[in-house]
């Protein structure tokens, strides 16, 4: 008799949660407000078992609270956004894409901070061990973002905010979201390209609960990174049922990646420099500048199109030179692959930032100002035919994998008639 009325109870509770779940899902079609019966928090993943310790067994509490974060989860409209890149490859243009939108709360390179604290000498030579610290510390910090948990990264930034306030997060003016209401009062509702540099001047300090409700009330969470190497690093987040997480993969033709880092990273690649002027290798060169990225495109890529189950609805390949000879259309199939609705404001932000400018403004190494289409190929004009010919050589495989063409003479490097770019279809891994 008792077990059976035992058995009614947690019955009862399971459907009356269930109907809970149902209203909820309803209610958010209306409302972005958040919700959650069961909070998560980085430090109390799991915080159920009060909720139902009078009226059923504590195992039960664990079945309900996992059964209930599972249908929520699923049923949520908040999308986490990761782009993966590497330095160089156009991942501040892609970032914009997410950071344009209205529902979108965007952080630029937030694992800047674990690098800088836990490797601060970090070479382009990375141990085993260094990149096991890196990747530990770099998933436990998106795990809390993602949740909207911005406290945590305070640990990361020197010298700690006092009082949840810092004027250190590394490019905070990158974030429309941190530069704007509530965050920020310094600009009116209507000033919609605020620049950089004027949102750090202006703003001041960064209040850090400001900036974590002002997450909260976003629909969707996108971070851009370029210090996770592959896809792979990603899995226990990916197959996290907390997250919603989907991940764009940026790729580049590693011979632009090496023209734009001689270009920006003038002092790292002072050898580089050499060899492009005169015409001779130094013998001192660090090649692996350039063979790391090849690996760790080549590996990422493997993975990500050998569409394992773990990757299944999570995953989408995109190229560069794709997005910069046809932005618009590109952007509309991201956003479409994600869910999204692309806005008007992300619409704007790309005819206005991708058919080139003469004002200074735009020469910034790391602006997002340019005639997109031309500066696809423009490293031909600014590499030796050397310095291609040994990037073919060493690159080979993630060149054919990614559908970029060799050349195979100088003649063939500047004549830009010719296309380096096959038409190639990277399907999105449904």
């Amino acid at each position: 008799m008792n077990s059976a009325m035992q058995c009614s109870w947690k019955a009862v509770i399971l459907l009356a949660l269930l109907s809970i779940a149902i209203q909820y899902t309803a209610i958010r079609t209306f409302t972005a407000k958040p919700f959650q019966m069961c909070p998560v928090t980085a430090s109390n993943p799991l915080n159920c078992g009060m909720l139902w310790q009078d009226a059923v067994d504590s195992s039960f509490d664990q079945r309900i609270c996992d059964d209930f974060l599972y249908f929520t989860s699923n049923v949520s409209r908040k999308t986490h956004v990761l782009i993966l890149a590497t330095t160089r490859s156009g991942s501040s243009f892609v970032g914009q894409l997410f950071n344009q939108h209205q529902d979108v709360f965007y952080l630029f390179e937030p694992l800047y901070h674990v690098q800088t604290t836990l490797l601060p000498r970090l070479s382009h030579s990375r141990t085993a061990g260094d990149t096991r610290v890196m990747l530990g510390a770099s998933r436990d910090l998106l795990r809390s973002l993602y949740d909207c948990d911005l406290y945590f990264l305070e640990s990361y930034i020197k010298p700690q905010p006092a009082n949840h306030s810092t004027d250190k997060l590394f490019r905070r003016g990158a974030s429309k979201a941190l530069c704007s209401l509530p965050v920020c009062d310094a600009f009116s509702p209507g000033e919609l390209n605020i620049d950089e540099g004027e949102c750090v001047r202006r703003c001041g300090g960064l209040n850090m609960t400001l900036a974590s409700d002002t997450c909260r009330e976003r629909r969707h969470v996108a971070i851009k990174t370029v210090r996770i190497p592959e896809v792979s690093d990603l899995r226990a987040l990916v197959e996290d049922p907390r997250l919603n997480l989907k991940v764009i993969q940026l790729v580049r033709d590693p011979r632009g990646i090496l023209a734009s880092r001689i270009e920006t990273f003038r002092d790292t690649y002072r050898l580089w420099r050499i060899w492009r002027a005169t015409g001779r290798r130094p013998y001192n060169l660090d090649l692996t500048q350039l063979t790391m990225v090849c690996e760790d495109f080549l590996g990422s890529v493997t993975t990500g199109l050998s569409r394992p189950p773990w990757l299944k609805g999570r995953y989408m390949l995109v190229r560069y030179e794709d997005l910069a000879r046809n932005p618009l259309q590109k952007t509309k199939e991201i956003y479409e692959y994600l869910g999204l609705i692309m806005d008007k404001n992300v619409g704007d932000w790309i005819q206005n930032n991708t058919r080139g400018s003469n004002d200074l403004s735009t020469k910034h190494k790391y602006g997002t100002v340019r005639d997109s289409a031309a500066n696809a190929e423009s490293w031909r004009l600014k590499l030796s035919y050397d310095m291609v010919d040994y990037t073919q050589t060493v690159c080979q495989q993630v060149l054919q994998e990614l559908g970029y063409k060799t050349v195979s003479s100088p003649e063939e490097l500047k004549n830009l008639s010719l296309t380096l770019i096959e038409d190639k279809t990277f399907l999105p891994f449904l």
